[in-house]
């Protein structure tokens, strides 16, 4: 694959300016007397701080549509109802067999004897 002279530019720039945030970061972040200029020892991430933001107020932002309304039946409505029909419908078989007399009292899973 053959780049243009156009994209080789901005690639190099893009790593240029990659290495320069590097490297002021490392400046920062390996300053021993960092503390001395109250900032703490940590050095602010404005790409960062933004993100937990976002996090944190994604539910302030949510819009429901189509997808999230199937995502939200899939995920957590349907397999809980078909878990409880699964459910029913085996206790169900269970109880028809019992009153019928399929299954002896002594056979049986659950005694109160």
């Amino acid at each position: 694959m053959v780049l243009s002279q156009e994209e080789q530019e901005f690639i190099k720039r893009k790593h240029e300016a990659t290495l320069k945030v590097r490297q002021e970061f490392l400046k920062q972040s390996s300053n021993p007397y960092r503390h001395a200029t109250g900032e703490g020892g940590t050095v602010f991430d404005a790409g960062l701080a933004r993100f937990q933001a976002m996090r944190v107020s994604n539910y302030e932002h949510f819009k429901p549509t189509g997808k999230s309304f199937r995502t939200g039946l899939f995920a957590v409505v349907l397999p809980i109802a078909l878990y409880a029909w699964a459910l029913k419908a085996e206790r169900d078989g269970r109880e028809k067999k019992y009153r019928t007399g399929q299954v002896a009292y002594k056979d049986r899973q659950f005694k109160f004897i």
